[in-house]
Parts: C-alpha cells; sequence; structure tokens
C-alpha cells in the first residue's frame, strides 16, 4: 500500500505566524503549484493514485482539486486531516505568544491547550481517527493526501511507530512530499521518501 503525503505549497502569511487552521490563500495559483508537484511526483517514480484526499482548507484543497483534474482521479475533502487548532494562538506571530504560555505547552506537550485549541493527545487523536478509516480501505492505493506538516508528521508517528516529538524534527518544508509503503507480507511502514 502507498501513501504519499504532500504538504501544501506556501501561503500568503508572513513568516513567523501561527496558521495552524486558519483558512489561508496559497502564495501562487493552486494550477501552478499543482503542476509542479505533479512533475516533482513524476521525477519521484510515484505510483499514480487513485484517489486525492486532502484538507479542506484553501491551500490544501486548491492544489488537490487541480491535482485530481490532473491524474484523472476521485478526490475527497475531510476534516481530520485540517492542521492542529491553536485556537487564540491563530494568525498571532510566534514571537508575541505569552511566553509563559509557550513554556506551559512544551513542559506539558501533550496536553496542554493554554491556547484554548486543541491539545496535542487531541490533534493525535483526530488523525488518528482519519487513518483508522483510510487503514479499512485497501482499494484506496496507491492515495495521494494534500495536507499539513502537523498531519503527516503524526501520520508517520503512527505508522512508523516513532514518537511525534522525534518527527517534529524531521525536516518537511513546504510542498514537501514524504511517500510511506506499508509491505503486505509483513504489513510493516516504511519510509520511501521523506521531504522529496
Amino acid at each position: 500500500m502507498d501513501l504519499v503525503l504532500m504538504r501544501h505549497p506556501a501561503v500568503a502569511v508572513d513568516a513567523g505566524v501561527c496558521y495552524g487552521h486558519s483558512d489561508v490563500p496559497l502564495a501562487d495559483a493552486p494550477s501552478a503549484s499543482a503542476t509542479a508537484l505533479a512533475l516533482r511526483l513524476a521525477a519521484l517514480q510515484a505510483p499514480p493514485p487513485r484517489v486525492l484526499l486532502s484538507s479542506p482548507l484553501t491551500r490544501c484543497s486548491t492544489v488537490a482539486s487541480a491535482l485530481a483534474a490532473n491524474f484523472g482521479c476521485a478526490q475527497s475533502f475531510d476534516d481530520r486531516l485540517k492542521e492542529m487548532d491553536f485556537g487564540a494562538w491563530e494568525q498571532q506571530r510566534w514571537d508575541a505568544i505569552d511566553r509563559a504560555a509557550l513554556d506551559d505547552w512544551a513542559a506539558n506537550f501533550d496536553h496542554a491547550r493554554s491556547h484554548g485549541g486543541e491539545s496535542v493527545a487531541q490533534f493525535v487523536e483526530r488523525v488518528q481517527a482519519w487513518l483508522d478509516a483510510f487503514a479499512v480501505t485497501r482499494e484506496l492505493s496507491p492515495a495521494y493526501v494534500v495536507t499539513h506538516a502537523g498531519v503527516i508528521r503524526v501520520i508517520a508517528s503512527l505508522l512508523l511507530g516513532v514518537g511525534v516529538r522525534q518527527c517534529l524534527q524531521w525536516a518537511l518544508e513546504v510542498g514537501g512530499v514524504v511517500w510511506l509503503r506499508r509491505d503486505e507480507g509483513t504489513q510493516v511502514w516504511g519510509v520511501v521518501r521523506w521531504n522529496a
């Protein structure tokens, strides 16, 4: 089973701004971004998708729609593929957020939610629910998923058996591709490409 995860392309938001769950626009036209991704996927020799799944946020859904048209495959959108909800921190500069609140979040990484949005544990549970639903539909492989860095890292964490904190250390650029594959004999997931 192949699962090709794509982080959305660059957004029209100033660097250093927390925009997790916010619906922000892309910096470039979705069609141009989709074309660039399709060329990269071809260079990586990724198998063409049977389905294209996506976060419904504009920065993902518009690119997913263009890719689905390019590949001539079905598409669907799922709220569980949205980035983490940072509550009151959304649209704030990270360096302007109260230092004590950030320290509390770091000290209680899984459960702190002083921002009023999701805790990391809640976010992981939401992504796990999507993954559980996806896992029972083997006919969807290969599947392409246009989503967010946080979602991709959680999926990788869950499938590879690696801690979320560790996955946060792995570079994942905007427009980056993460290709995961499950060996049908051993049922073990592995990384084919990371941040390609």
